[in-house]
């Protein structure tokens, strides 16, 4: 093949791309498979062998401490943790993380009236689904491990339609009831006993780039109830403790503690004058 000096320009300007900014093949398959190893470790719900002996857990442990180790290499110098020793702390974090995603399940589970067990709500609700893989997430994530988290939320994501920032702080127990839609920014602040149903969104008042060290997203107190479709924003906007949001509401400023927030509707009798078509129509 003849070689033009376009073209040839054009292939300098592939291998130095690949230099800088390539990863090692497959990391987003290889972390996704990482993802699977560890839900199949803490719910054997999704694992096919059940493994109930202490030396196959720990095998199984162990295996998922060299994948992560592979995965940080697999960076290329992207990171400049060291592999070993992050790993290792990410494998300690795992008890806590643990107890912390079994919290949200029962939250779920007495929270939902058409949850009929525990074991429904961890195998078929995409909100705990996206719980659990925003929780192993932040902790690579406050491990300072880049691209990697953000591969798990957007998985997460993609599977439930929740978008969680790894960044963001939540505690426990959070209940995600339905979930598609949702969207919570990298820097909110959410206390205990939360939740949050469809389509909301805690998001930034500005996305200028420059403004991406500092607290762009609410922060949502202990024992508060958003409904569908409200959109809060702001990095100054606090939403007191044991407050409820009603749906479809737009909050910029912080609301008090034990607050009730709601858009009123009206409720208008129709005339016939009012219409020129008829209302019943088929499309």
């Amino acid at each position: 093949m003849e070689i033009n000096h376009k073209l040839d320009s054009f292939i300098s300007e592939l291998r130095n791309k690949r230099e800088l900014h390539s990863c090692t093949i497959s990391l987003k398959k290889k972390t996704i498979k990482f993802i699977d190893k560890q839900i199949n470790l803490l719910f054997p719900h999704f694992s096919e062998n059940i493994l109930t002996d202490k030396q196959s857990i720990l095998q199984e442990i162990e295996l998922i401490k060299k994948e992560l180790v592979e995965l940080i290499y697999s960076l290329n110098g992207n990171s400049l943790v060291n592999a070993e020793i992050v790993s290792q702390s990410y494998i300690d974090k795992l008890p806590d993380v643990h107890g912390k995603l079994w919290n949200d399940a029962k939250a779920i589970y007495e929270g939902d009236p058409a949850a009929e067990s525990l074991d429904e709500v961890i195998l078929a609700y995409p909100g705990f689904m996206a719980i659990l893989i925003y929780r192993l997430a932040h902790e690579l994530y406050e491990l300072k491990i880049p691209i990697i988290p953000r591969i798990m939320s957007e998985h997460a994501h993609q599977i439930t339609g929740v978008d969680i920032h790894p960044g963001a702080q939540i505690g426990s127990p959070f209940f995600i009831d339905h979930g598609t839609g949702i969207v919570i920014g990298e820097t909110t602040v959410i206390g205990n006993n939360v939740k949050i149903y469809q389509g909301v969104t805690l998001g930034a008042l500005s996305v200028k780039k420059e403004l991406s060290q500092t607290k762009r997203h609410p922060t949502i107190e202990d024992d508060v109830i958003i409904y569908a479709q409200s959109v809060i924003l702001g990095g100054n906007t606090v939403i007191g403790k044991n407050s409820v949001i009603g749906g479809n509401s737009w909050i910029v400023q912080s609301i008090p503690p034990n607050s009730v927030v709601n858009n009123k509707n009206e409720v208008r009798i129709k005339t016939s004058n009012e219409f020129e078509e008829p209302i019943n129509f088929i499309i």
